[in-house]
């Protein structure tokens, strides 16, 4: 067998509508609907499908927990217009810029918490 990306990952939340608004607003995710009313965040060919704490769709993980999550989010926005937006936002940097290692080499990221305080990592590819 040969994985070849990730589809979808749950993320468990405490609200779903102000997880949508946060990464719609900050993000820049599309709200999908699906399965009787489901919401999911889209970007590229992944999607976040979202449930809400003590109402999670079945199956799911052992111990779903908002705020368990530490995600990288890779994007060609330079990195510099994203530390902008998120000031723009009121999004508070907890790090970065700084150099880390990617899946395919290195990256320059910036993190923050969304809001279940998930760690977000937003970062750009380092031309070689």
């Amino acid at each position: 067998m040969e994985i070849d990306r990730i589809d979808h990952v749950v993320l468990t939340v405490r609200s779903i509508d102000a997880t949508c608004a946060f990464y719609t607003r900050v993000l820049g995710m599309r709200v999908e609907t699906f399965a009787q009313g489901r919401k999911a965040l889209a970007f590229g060919r992944q999607k976040f499908n979202l449930h809400e704490a003590g109402s999670e769709f079945e199956p799911k993980a052992d111990r779903p927990t908002p705020g368990s999550i530490d995600l990288c989010l890779i994007t060609d926005t330079p990195l510099d217009a994203v530390i902008d937006h998120l000031r723009r936002c009121d999004v508070t940097i907890i790090e970065g810029p700084v150099a880390r290692t990617g899946a395919t080499g290195p990256i320059r990221s910036v993190y923050l918490h969304d809001p279940d305080a998930n760690l977000i990592e937003v970062a750009n590819y380092v031309a070689r």
